[in-house]
């Protein structure tokens, strides 16, 4: 069965929920106001990324309805997503605290990794490694990350959305390079719902993806590449390489602020993102040269792992070298008062 005329379906009616909540936002005056913590200048409606986690998922249901997702599966990208997605929908209403929201985070990731069967084995510099329970504890935080810093990403126009579609196209062609395109349906029909709201949130935004989406997002995303740890352990280094401008970008900047000793949860904009658009002058350029490093740059690398057998650790460090250089060219994680050298 040909699945793919979905894609086209998914993407309207991500569009079209994308317009409705909307007008939902401007009718109940939820808005992002600018603040001196905001990278935008002008109110903006928020919220709109519950259209990406509506319509994806139906497309889950519709997977596991046609014989195209295991159950196990389907349990495990249901629960995480919605309870991350209900988590996010409700601190865009109002305030959770943040303890709150971390243990709802810990406990739906736990759902998910349960149902996955953990953190498969994989290979570490041509060292065969088994992590047993200590890869499920190490799985559940590294979902919780991949869900927080999908959050902190989402800071400017666009950058999460084309990071996502632009990862979930990666994530197929090492899938079809691999020898294994019969399972890229979930990265592909993500790829579409993403695509509908993006023509909503590409700059100029005209509504903000909010945490319901962005969290949703990267849990997705994450819950993606432990899928395909089992399938093939290379397949996890390219997912990861794949993701290395956000997982770079946001921790680099974690780091640097817990060493400094801020309040991590704290509003900022000092990934090395936001200072880039304050430098180049706007959201475009810099949601574009996310699109080109993960093109020309992360993909190809990502491709020679699973095509021609690089080593994954290996690869992943040639990766993210110009990652961290340019964290640390434009001073990610810095104290925003102090003069920036750009």
């Amino acid at each position: 069965m040909n699945f793919y005329w979905i894609v086209p379906l998914l993407a309207g009616v991500s569009f079209a929920l994308t317009a409705g909540l909307r007008r939902y936002a401007l009718a109940r005056s939820l808005m992002d106001v600018p603040n001196d913590r905001s990278s935008h200048s002008v109110p903006t409606p928020r919220g709109g990324g519950v259209a990406i986690v509506l319509s994806y998922i139906v497309a889950l249901c519709m997977l596991y309805g046609c014989g195209l997702m295991s159950s196990d599966t389907f349990i495990a990208f249901l629960g995480v997503g919605s309870v991350t997605a209900v988590i996010g929908f409700l601190d865009d209403h109002g305030h959770i605290a943040a303890r709150w929201r971390l243990l709802a985070h810990f406990l739906s990731a736990g759902w998910g990794v349960y149902w996955l069967g953990g953190l498969a084995p994989f290979a570490l510099f041509g060292f065969s490694i088994d992590p047993g329970w200590i890869g499920h504890f190490l799985a559940v935080v590294y979902l919780v990350w991949m869900l927080n810093l999908y959050n902190f990403m989402d800071g400017i126009d666009g950058i999460a959305s084309l990071e996502a579609i632009t990862v979930c196209f990666g994530g197929v062609l090492i899938y079809w390079f691999s020898g294994n395109s019969d399972l890229a349906l979930p990265a592909v029909l993500l790829a579409a719902c993403v695509a509908g709201f993006l023509c909503w949130n590409f700059p100029p935004a005209k509504i903000f993806m909010g945490d319901a989406g962005s969290g949703f997002l990267g849990v997705v995303l994450g819950l993606l590449s432990l899928q395909a740890a089992w399938i093939a352990p290379d397949l996890l280094w390219g997912w990861l390489i794949l993701l290395g401008v956000f997982i770079v970008d946001a921790t680099f900047t974690l780091l640097r602020r817990l060493l400094r000793g801020d309040k991590v949860y704290e509003a900022h904009r000092s990934h090395a993102y936001q200072f880039a658009s304050r430098s180049h002058g706007g959201h475009m350029p810099v949601a574009l040269a996310v699109c080109l490093i993960n093109l020309l740059w992360l993909m190809p690398i990502a491709i020679g792992v699973v095509l021609y057998k690089w080593d994954g650790a290996f690869a992943l460090i040639l990766a993210y070298l110009p990652l961290v250089w340019l964290a640390v060219r434009y001073e990610a994680g810095r104290l925003e008062g102090r003069t920036s050298n750009n």
